[in-house]
C-alpha cells in the first residue's frame, strides 16, 4: 500500500470536507484536544445552508463555533458528553445539551445504541506507516470512527504522538478525507491556584496513601497539591492508572515516586485515556514509552481498575448531603461538568485489594453575590444530579477531616459528615438531620466543636 499516494488522493480543502455534511445528520467531534477546530469553524460558516445538524462533542476546548454561530439553535443542535468552561457558557444560553454517560460505557453506546454519520477528529500528522496518532485523547474515538459512515481527519503538527496498547491511531485506509489545518498550538490549562484548604485536604489524603499505591487523580488545584506533597514525601513505587493524565504525575515521576512495579495491569506503564495540562505535559508524553494510551473502556473498566492492588482514586465534588450522596457535576439544574469516570474509579478502587476512593471538597463555597454556604448539606439542592449514590461513596474529605461512609448507618454517616463540615454550620446541620429523622439519638456534643483528622 502506498500510504503517501492515499494521503494525497484523500486530501481536500476544509470547505470541501464540510460540504459533505447534510441537514439532519449526526456529526461526532474528536474528544477534548482532538476536537477539530478548523473543521468546526468551517461547518459553522455553512449555518444558513443547513437545518438540525446534530453535533456531539466531548469536553470541547473553548466555545464550539457551530453553537456560537447559531444563537437561535435552528441550524445546529450541539451536545456534549462532558462540559468544559465553554460548554457551561453555552449551556447557560440554551445552546448546549448534556449527554449522560458512565465513561467506561461510552464506546458501547456507539456499538449498540447510537449512530454517527460523520466523525471529524484532529490528529498528529500521518507517519511513514500511514497512521494518524490521536495524541492527547484516545477516549471513545475508535468507537466513533467505526460507527461513522464518513471519517475526516484534521492534521495538526502540534499534537504529540502518544504510544499506546491499541486503538491510539487511525490508519489512512480507514479515513475518507484529510484536511490540513493551521497547526495552532494545543490549549493549555493555566496553573490552578492551590488554596490553604486544598493543602490541608491533600495532607489528609496523602497520609493514607501507602507505598505501591496505584493512583488516579482528577482535575484542578487539589491534584496539584497532592502531587507536590507526594513528590516531597517518602512514598515509594507508586503506579499510575488514570483516566486523565495531568502535570502532577510528572512532578511525582521526576521526584522518583513512580515506578509502577506493583501494578498488575501494565506494570511500569503510566496508563491513561486522555491528557490535559500544560505544554510541559504534552512534551512529556510525546514518543514516551513510559506512557500508554488506551480507549476508555479499557482504562475505566471497574474490574481492570480493581485488578491493581492498592488502587487510589482522588476526585473533587460540588456538594455532598448527609446521606452521603455526591454531586460532582451540577449545581441544581445547572450542569457544570459531567459524570466522567468518577463512578468508574470510585467503584473500581474500592474493589481493589487495599484500594480507597476519596471525594474531596472544601467545606464551604461563596456564591457570586458573596454569600458563603456549606458544601455539606442536609439534602442536595433540588434538581442536583447525583454522581455517586450513597452506596458507592467511600471517603469524604474536607479541610476539617475525613469521613469513611462504608458500612455506616444513616445516623453514623450524618455524624461523620457533620464532624468534617465547617464549624459554623455544624449545629444547623445537626438540627436538620434531626428534623429529617435520620436518627433517634442526640449527636455527641463534641461534633459541634472538634476539628478531627479522621471522623470514623
Amino acid at each position: 500500500m502506498d500510504v503517501q499516494a492515499l494521503y494525497h488522493a484523500k486530501k481536500v480543502s476544509v470547505e470541501k470536507a464540510v460540504s459533505l455534511i447534510r441537514s439532519g445528520q449526526w456529526v461526532d467531534y474528536g474528544n477534548f484536544l482532538c476536537a477539530p477546530l478548523t473543521l468546526d469553524a468551517a461547518l459553522a460558516r455553512r449555518a444558513e445552508e443547513l437545518e438540525e445538524v446534530k453535533v456531539r462533542a466531548v469536553g470541547f476546548p473553548g466555545l464550539a463555533a457551530v453553537a456560537t454561530a447559531d444563537p437561535g439553535g435552528e441550524h445546529f443542535i450541539y451536545n456534549n458528553w462532558h462540559f468544559t468552561g465553554g460548554d457551561r457558557i453555552l449551556h447557560d444560553k440554551g445552546l448546549c445539551s448534556y449527554i449522560p454517560v458512565l465513561y467506561h460505557e461510552g464506546p458501547r453506546y456507539y456499538e449498540r445504541d447510537i449512530e454517527t454519520d460523520v466523525f471529524m477528529v484532529r490528529c498528529a500528522p500521518m507517519d511513514k506507516n500511514g497512521f494518524f496518532n490521536y495524541g492527547v485523547a484516545n477516549s471513545i474515538q475508535r468507537a466513533q470512527a467505526e460507527s461513522a459512515r464518513t471519517v475526516i481527519v484534521e492534521v495538526n503538527t502540534s499534537i504529540p504522538v502518544c504510544q499506546g496498547g491499541y486503538d491510539e491511531a487511525l490508519h489512512i485506509s480507514e479515513v475518507d478525507y484529510v484536511v490540513e489545518s493551521d497547526n495552532s498550538p494545543l490549549f493549555c490549562l493555566k496553573e490552578p491556584a492551590v488554596s490553604a484548604e486544598d493543602m490541608k485536604i491533600a495532607e489528609h489524603v496523602v497520609a493514607r496513601i501507602p507505598d505501591g499505591a496505584c493512583l488516579q487523580l482528577g482535575i484542578g488545584g487539589l491534584p496539584n497539591a497532592i502531587g507536590r506533597l507526594i513528590a516531597d514525601s517518602g512514598i515509594r513505587d507508586l503506579g499510575v492508572h488514570t483516566e486523565m493524565l495531568v502535570d502532577s504525575y510528572i512532578d511525582m515521576y521526576e521526584a522518583g515516586r513512580i515506578s509502577g512495579r506493583f501494578k498488575r495491569d501494565l506494570p511500569g506503564k503510566m496508563t491513561y485515556t486522555f491528557a490535559l495540562g500544560t505544554q510541559r505535559l504534552y512534551d512529556f508524553i510525546h514518543h514516551n514509552s513510559l506512557c500508554a494510551s488506551f480507549p476508555v473502556d479499557y482504562v475505566n473498566a471497574p474490574a481492570r481498575i480493581a485488578s491493581n492492588p492498592r488502587a487510589v482514586s482522588i476526585n473533587n465534588a460540588v456538594e455532598v448531603d448527609l446521606y452521603g450522596q455526591i454531586s460532582s457535576e451540577s449545581s441544581g439544574i445547572r450542569q457544570i461538568s459531567g459524570t466522567g469516570g468518577q463512578f468508574d474509579f470510585a467503584f473500581g478502587c474500592y474493589h481493589s485489594e487495599g484500594g480507597q476512593s476519596f471525594i474531596c471538597l472544601r467545606s464551604t463555597t461563596t456564591d457570586k453575590n458573596g454569600n458563603r454556604k456549606s458544601r455539606i448539606r442536609p439534602t442536595l439542592e433540588p434538581g442536583t444530579i447525583v454522581t455517586l449514590p450513597r452506596t458507592v461513596t467511600h471517603w469524604v474529605v474536607t479541610e476539617h477531616g475525613m469521613a469513611n461512609l462504608k458500612g455506616k448507618s444513616t445516623w453514623e454517616r450524618a455524624e461523620a459528615l457533620i464532624a468534617i463540615a465547617h464549624p459554623d454550620y455544624r449545629e444547623e446541620l445537626m438540627q436538620e438531620a434531626s428534623r429529617m429523622n435520620i436518627w433517634k439519638r442526640k449527636l455527641h456534643p463534641s461534633v459541634l466543636t472538634r476539628d478531627i483528622r479522621m471522623a470514623v
